[in-house]
């Protein structure tokens, strides 16, 4: 099976550039499953229910978030009618929608996609990620229930996010932070077969701060004073995240490389997927 995961997109430049791309990557690299975080989408702060249908009706298979899901506050009212939206599956009991899913790849695999938030230097601080990631990978194990297993990990603290990844290693196909908005250089496969990588960058203009205009945040480290609110920087979008081929046997990972599309960062395409 083969699989792409892209990071955070960021506002208007991000979501239209996944929204241009996503169906051509599709078809190029015969793509068997898409997930898209998509928790910035809506001017860097939440996503909205027409930006979640336009993300899946690019071609993303399920939408992830992180911290921001409910900075827009019709999240809410979507999110538990909405399969293919998750929001981390550590929220405590009774927070509207869920945190895994179940869903069918184009090749007839079936792919649990789990979200799930840390806990260092995070907020809001949520439950025990660790015990919320045994929860999930235990009531639909791979290569019982599930035939690959992703895990969205969405996190600050480089420690926690390869910790988790250790946690669950031979258990999931694939591991990947997201948050930090700055591609990661570290992708791997454990020794137990779990692809890893600590951050799949974000999807938007990357002359910003994180996908930012730069100005508000530079001033607020210079002067301490805010002038104004922070605004998704709109300049040319680079797309940003991880490719995976997965074994149809195991469902652990045989191959993983980054892909990164756009200006300003150097691009790259999985050389497997040539």
């Amino acid at each position: 099976m083969r699989l792409l995961f892209l990071g955070d997109m960021v506002g208007k430049a991000g979501r239209t550039a996944v929204w241009e791309q996503l169906p051509g990557l599709i078809s190029d690299f015969r793509l068997d499953f898409v997930i898209v975080n998509g928790e910035n989408a809506a001017g860097g702060f939440g996503i909205t229910e027409e930006i979640f249908r336009e993300t899946i009706n690019a071609g993303a298979d399920v939408v992830t978030t992180g911290n921001h899901v409910w900075d827009q506050r019709e999240a809410l009212a979507f999110a538990p009618r909405e399969d293919r939206f998750l929001r981390p599956a550590n929220f405590p009991k009774g927070t509207p929608g869920r945190g895994s899913g179940l869903y069918i790849a184009k090749n007839g695999a079936r792919v649990l996609v789990s979200n799930i938030m840390g806990r260092v230097f995070m907020h809001p601080e949520l439950d025990d990620p660790f015990q919320a990631g045994e929860r999930e990978l235990s009531a639909c194990p791979l290569g019982e229930q599930a035939d690959a297993v992703v895990v969205d990990f969405h996190a600050e603290a480089t420690s926690e996010k390869m910790c988790f990844a250790h946690f669950v290693d031979g258990r999931a196909s694939l591991v990947v932070g997201t948050h930090t908005h700055q591609p990661t250089a570290d992708h791997q496969i454990l020794n137990g077969g779990t692809a890893y990588l600590t951050d799949a960058g974000m999807c938007g203009d990357y002359d910003s701060s994180l996908g930012m205009d730069k100005e508000e945040p530079l001033n607020r480290f210079l002067s301490k004073v805010p002038k104004g609110r922070f605004e998704a920087a709109n300049g040319p979008a680079t797309i940003c995240g991880v490719g995976v081929d997965i074994s149809d046997r195991t469902g652990l990972a045989e191959r993983i490389a980054p892909l990164r599309r756009g200006p300003r960062l150097e691009e790259t395409v999985p050389s497997f997927w040539s």
